[in-house]
């Protein structure tokens, strides 16, 4: 199938007897159509029960996933007026049901369909694009299938579970070519998008250091350490999760059925089958290595993304890569690292430390120049020239390199879906934002020095740790290569 071009997109949302009404369809074309095609977006537009948009304007989004971040994502999408929620899909009717009704309470109207297979909801013809939100383990065979039924991708970061999985993904997304969002919404906000810019413009000088501080410790997600310390001492048993390994009593005791709305086995999926834990599953399954990345690969694509977007690195990588972090043993039920620091060398002599729970590394990004220094964070935004704190953005006169903007990530997302031109967050971006994440992994893994061919995109020189950049699949599930 050829790649859908804005006037195909066109006569899909308005229907092919109204497109032939109008002179070859230019007429209708949204206002968004005139806008700058990488420049400015529009605000979110305002959404109520019974859109003023007509329906078959609208684009169709299906949403797959819908455990935590996807119920947020999908907010977001029902609060924009050009946009039509008409699909969601999970394997635990739970969350598939909750799902349903805040999509039809939304609308008013009894419209959304659910769905169990991920593959029925893709088959739809009546789907434009997906929101993508299920586990990192799942990333590559649903974006991947996605793609190649030419729907509009918006995905959760990081890309992939493994750098390979990741190539896959970039491969047919461009392959099909399609509108791609990485969920890395940080660049569509002011603070961040200023932050960059000044590194960008060289107003602190020349930027030998930048310092990407994530959070060291391991989430409490739904309070599951009292509820697990709670359950072994009932019984008599003590244990931190990150110790608790199989062949002891507390193993014994936290593994149970898995309870009758989840579908585990499909769950589980292309990873390696393990015994249910609640404390590896909704939530949790980020801080086990097999179905997530610990807390350095969920945070990679915001901080460590806008490290990258200041310093023009969005189609580069590190040249080289070491350092370490607190590694559980590897069979216990959260086995992810805690409090690591890595140090990372890139072209031009910028050294990137990446660091969790580090008391000397600051939460958010700090590019340190030869002129001062910038730093960045959800919760504030601080420079060494005191003038440049003023405004919204940077002043005009000193944008003489402007970075792409977005105030709504979920809106540039629709924007460039009509323009077809590329979003703030498009795939390589999300490629190239994680791949320190996994390297740094890697690193941690195997106790070595990492070097990285960022061309080639290619462990040099260490057969074993070139291993680590990808993994096998349990059948019947391959990866899509």
């Amino acid at each position: 199938m050829a790649r859908r071009t804005t006037m195909e997109i066109a006569e899909r949302l308005l229907g092919r007897r109204d497109f032939l009404k109008t002179a070859g369809g230019a007429a209708f074309l949204p206002s968004v159509l005139t806008m700058q095609a990488h420049g400015q977006t529009t605000g979110a537009l305002s959404h109520t029960a019974k859109s003023t948009m007509p329906a078959n304007n609208r684009i169709n989004i299906g949403v797959i996933g819908m455990g935590w971040q996807g119920p947020s994502n999908t907010q977001a999408f029902l609060a924009l007026e050009d946009c039509h929620v008409l699909a969601a899909c999970d394997v635990d009717k739970n969350h598939l049901d909750a799902a349903v009704k805040l999509i039809n309470d939304a609308y008013g109207t009894q419209d959304c369909k659910g769905y169990h297979d991920y593959r029925e909801l893709l088959a739809s013809p009546e789907i434009d694009a997906v929101m993508i939100a299920v586990p990192d383990h799942w990333h590559e065979i649903v974006a991947t299938a996605a793609a190649r039924h030419k729907k509009d991708i918006y995905s959760e970061k990081p890309l992939a579970h493994t750098i390979a999985e990741q190539q896959c993904i970039v491969g047919a997304a461009r392959e099909n070519e399609v509108i791609w969002q990485m969920g890395s919404w940080q660049r569509s906000s002011p603070i961040f998008h200023k932050a960059a810019e000044i590194v960008r413009n060289g107003l602190i000088g020349t930027v030998t250091r930048v310092e990407v501080g994530l959070p060291g410790e391991n989430s409490n997600y739904d309070h599951i350490r009292e509820e697990t310390a709670a359950k072994l001492a009932a019984a008599g048993l003590k244990g931190e999760l990150e110790q608790i390994v199989p062949g002891t009593k507390a193993w014994d005791l936290l593994v149970s059925e898995p309870p009758p709305e989840l579908d585990y086995e499909t769950w589980v999926g292309p990873s390696r089958m393990e015994p249910y834990m609640k404390a590896r599953s909704h939530k949790c399954w980020r801080l086990n290595y097999n179905t997530g990345g610990g807390k350095l690969l969920d945070w990679i694509g915001h901080h460590g993304d806008i490290a990258h977007w200041g310093l023009n690195f969005d189609n580069t990588g590190p040249l080289e890569v070491e350092g370490s972090g607190n590694l559980p043993p590897r069979n216990a039920v959260w086995n992810t690292g805690q409090h690591y620091r890595f140090e990372l060398k890139y072209p031009g002599g910028v050294t990137m430390i990446i660091a969790g729970g580090d008391p000397g590394i600051k939460m958010g990004t700090k590019w340190i120049g030869s002129e001062g220094w910038v730093w960045v964070d959800r919760d504030g935004f601080d420079v060494s020239n005191p003038d440049l704190k003023r405004g919204k953005y940077l002043p005009r006169e000193l944008r003489k390199v402007k970075l792409y903007t977005s105030d709504n990530h979920q809106q540039n997302f629709l924007d460039c879906i009509r323009t077809r031109q590329s979003t703030v967050t498009p795939v390589e971006v999300g490629h190239h934002s994680a791949i320190p994440g996994h390297l740094c992994t890697i690193a941690m893994l195997t106790g070595r020095k990492i070097r990285w061919d960022a061309k080639e995109e290619k462990i040099v020189g260490d057969a074993e740790a070139s291993k680590l950049t990808t993994r096998d699949y349990r059948a019947p599930w391959k990866m899509s290569v």
